[in-house]
């Protein structure tokens, strides 16, 4: 098929999954539909990208979303309950460290490649480390990717069936309400702006991050209140939906499907240790249940926001505060406490990952070849 073809196909089926979806009531129907149908199109070999300008694009949408939910309460609820939030990040981080390692532990990865795989957020960035320290960011690749696809699910179920939050439940909004051109195009520098800062940092995820703290400083000063039409936001979810699923390819599934069942358990394991911890600050902070669910999971930060925005109801800010700061903890102290785990949860007889070989010289290969022939004629 041609590349506009199967473009084409991906777009359909995104389009018929994400309608089913919503008409099923389940939340980030927008999101999981491209999603599922990507992964599909991923692993059967479609041999199609979605070109990085449009995931950067689709994140700053939907940084500049996050952004607009801001209020200086934020601050107040931060300093007032700054270690428990602290103590929320650090337990999630911990627990997915360990889980890591005692995959390691048990053989079924080796011991860094396990633990950069459960880090929880900053997908890019664990790859980048483990290849940097001896792990296979294949597989890394693999188990974050499998991470973001069932936290998405499981929060998507958590939020339609456990808190019994149904779609008649959830505002009806327009999807072509009339907007202001200017505030959009107002709007849309601020992506632009927002992206450019973030690229300029340097940090991982700061195509999300950048957006989100310039139209969250704007919008705290009231100078940005005008949200994104319901069809823009719509697209922008879709876009990321299709960059996750896409990213589980044949090579990677045929690399992990010996490990699948321990890395699944180990990923529903952290998934409960966050809710247990969403469980304390419902009864110490009087939190909302699916709130603290949300700002607990251990899933990309992105994803998670575009389901705590379908229902306004929900306290949005406070679950990317958490998200946030999580995000921003694992950036600084996760690859030196990964390394600390693997270096003592490897399984005996494994190492850490190997060291690259050196490139054996033409003369000593064909060396090798005449010892190995004469070997054979004397056999």
């Amino acid at each position: 098929m041609s590349t506009p073809l199967r473009w084409g196909l991906q777009g359909g089926l995104s389009l018929l999954l994400a309608t089913i979806l919503n008409l099923l009531g389940l939340p980030a129907a927008l999101l999981l539909g491209p999603m599922i149908a990507a992964v599909a199109f991923g692993v059967s070999g479609a041999g199609i990208r979605l070109p990085r300008p449009l995931q950067i694009a689709a994140q700053g949408v939907v940084g500049v979303m996050i952004g607009q939910t801001v209020n200086p309460g934020i601050v107040t609820t931060f300093l007032h309950d700054w270690p428990v939030f602290l103590g929320a990040v650090l337990s999630v981080v911990v627990a997915s460290n360990l889980l890591g390692g005692l995959l390691g532990r048990m053989g079924a990865l080796p011991g860094t490649t396990a633990v950069w795989g459960l880090s929880p957020g900053a997908a890019q960035a664990m790859m980048v480390m483990a290849e940097e320290y001896g792990g296979d960011p294949r597989l890394v690749a693999f188990m974050q990717y499998l991470r973001v696809a069932v936290v998405v699910m499981t929060a998507s179920l958590v939020v339609r069936v456990w808190a019994g939050i149904h779609l008649s439940s959830a505002p009806s909004l327009p999807w072509f309400s009339p907007v202001a051109p200017l505030s959009f195009l107002l709007s849309l520098g601020v992506v632009a702006v927002g992206v450019f800062l973030g690229k300029l940092s340097r940090v991982p995820a700061g195509t999300i991050l950048g957006p989100l703290f310039l139209a969250g400083g704007l919008h705290a000063t009231g100078h940005l209140a005008t949200p994104f039409p319901r069809w823009f936001l719509a697209i922008a979810y879709g876009l990321l939906g299709v960059a996750i699923g896409l990213g589980f390819t044949r090579e990677i599934i045929r690399h992990a499907l010996r490990a699948l069942p321990r890395v699944l358990l180990a990923i529903l394991a952290l998934i409960a240790f966050s809710a247990g911890v969403a469980s304390l600050l419902v009864r110490f902070l009087g939190i909302d249940p699916l709130t603290a669910y949300l700002a607990t999971s251990p899933g990309g930060m992105d994803s998670v926001a575009v389901i705590a925005a379908s229902y306004p109801r929900l306290d949005v800010p406070f679950v990317m505060t958490l998200q946030t700061l999580r995000f921003l903890f694992v950036l600084v102290a996760g690859p030196p406490l990964a390394r600390f785990v693997a270096t003592r949860f490897v399984a005996p007889g494994q190492d850490a990952g190997p060291p690259p070989e050196a490139p054996v010289p033409p003369e000593i290969r064909r060396l090798e070849e005449e010892v190995r022939t004469d070997e054979e004629e004397l056999d």
